[in-house]
Protein backbone atom coordinates (compact mmCIF):
# COMPACT_ATOMS: atom_id res chain seq x y z
CA UNK A 1 0.00 0.00 0.00
CA UNK A 2 1.36 3.42 -0.95
CA UNK A 3 1.12 6.27 1.51
CA UNK A 4 -1.87 8.53 0.90
CA UNK A 5 -1.25 11.38 3.35
CA UNK A 6 1.57 13.82 3.85
CA UNK A 7 2.86 16.85 5.71
CA UNK A 8 4.84 19.61 4.02
CA UNK A 9 6.68 22.06 6.26
CA UNK A 10 8.50 25.04 4.77
CA UNK A 11 11.02 26.81 6.98
CA UNK A 12 12.85 30.13 6.56
CA UNK A 13 16.10 30.41 8.49
CA UNK A 14 17.21 33.66 10.07
CA UNK A 15 20.17 35.26 8.28
CA UNK A 16 23.33 33.32 9.14
CA UNK A 17 21.36 30.42 10.69
CA UNK A 18 20.91 28.22 7.61
CA UNK A 19 23.70 25.81 8.52
CA UNK A 20 22.34 25.48 12.06
CA UNK A 21 18.86 24.76 10.73
CA UNK A 22 20.29 22.15 8.35
CA UNK A 23 22.05 20.41 11.25
CA UNK A 24 18.84 20.48 13.29
CA UNK A 25 16.94 18.88 10.41
CA UNK A 26 19.62 16.22 9.88
CA UNK A 27 19.34 15.30 13.57
CA UNK A 28 15.56 14.97 13.16
CA UNK A 29 16.02 11.87 11.02
CA UNK A 30 16.52 9.65 14.06
CA UNK A 31 13.32 10.97 15.65
CA UNK A 32 11.37 10.30 12.45
CA UNK A 33 12.83 6.80 12.16
CA UNK A 34 11.42 6.00 15.61
CA UNK A 35 7.87 6.94 14.59
CA UNK A 36 6.02 3.78 13.51
CA UNK A 37 3.37 5.72 11.57
CA UNK A 38 5.82 7.78 9.49
CA UNK A 39 6.44 5.97 6.20
CA UNK A 40 8.95 8.41 4.69
CA UNK A 41 10.61 11.54 6.03
CA UNK A 42 12.66 13.96 3.96
CA UNK A 43 14.49 17.08 5.05
CA UNK A 44 15.61 19.28 2.19
CA UNK A 45 17.35 22.56 1.34
CA UNK A 46 15.86 24.96 -1.19
CA UNK A 47 18.36 27.80 -0.72
CA UNK A 48 20.74 29.13 1.94
CA UNK A 49 17.76 30.30 3.99
CA UNK A 50 14.89 28.08 2.80
CA UNK A 51 14.47 24.53 4.03
CA UNK A 52 11.69 22.02 4.31
CA UNK A 53 10.41 18.70 5.54
CA UNK A 54 8.12 16.31 3.68
CA UNK A 55 6.66 13.23 5.39
CA UNK A 56 4.26 10.54 4.26
CA UNK A 57 1.78 8.40 6.18
CA UNK A 58 -0.57 5.49 5.51
CA UNK A 59 -3.36 6.86 7.69
CA UNK A 60 -4.67 9.81 9.64
CA UNK A 61 -3.68 8.53 13.10
CA UNK A 62 -0.06 8.11 11.96
CA UNK A 63 0.01 11.64 10.57
CA UNK A 64 -1.61 13.07 13.69
CA UNK A 65 0.85 11.23 15.94
CA UNK A 66 3.68 12.81 13.98
CA UNK A 67 2.15 16.30 14.18
CA UNK A 68 1.85 15.85 17.96
CA UNK A 69 5.28 14.23 18.27
CA UNK A 70 8.86 15.03 19.09
CA UNK A 71 9.93 16.72 15.85
CA UNK A 72 7.37 19.56 15.97
CA UNK A 73 8.05 19.96 19.69
CA UNK A 74 11.80 20.20 19.06
CA UNK A 75 11.22 22.68 16.24
CA UNK A 76 9.16 24.81 18.59
CA UNK A 77 12.07 24.90 21.04
CA UNK A 78 14.55 26.25 18.46
CA UNK A 79 12.17 28.36 16.36
CA UNK A 80 13.03 31.71 17.99
CA UNK A 81 16.76 31.08 17.53
CA UNK A 82 16.76 29.62 14.01
CA UNK A 83 13.62 30.68 12.13
CA UNK A 84 12.83 34.04 10.55
CA UNK A 85 9.10 33.40 10.97
CA UNK A 86 6.55 30.76 11.81
CA UNK A 87 6.90 27.48 9.89
CA UNK A 88 4.45 27.01 7.03
CA UNK A 89 3.05 23.55 7.86
CA UNK A 90 0.47 21.99 5.56
CA UNK A 91 -1.25 18.64 5.52
CA UNK A 92 -1.50 17.24 2.00
CA UNK A 93 -3.02 14.28 0.17
CA UNK A 94 -0.56 12.18 -1.84
CA UNK A 95 -2.00 11.70 -5.32
CA UNK A 96 0.63 9.45 -6.92
CA UNK A 97 3.72 7.52 -5.86
CA UNK A 98 6.34 5.75 -7.91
Amino acid sequence: MSPTLGVLALLDAKPGKGDDLAKFLEAGRDLAAAEPGTVTWYAFKISDTQYGIFDTFDDGPGRQAHLNGQIPAALGQVADELLAGAPDIRTVDVLAVK
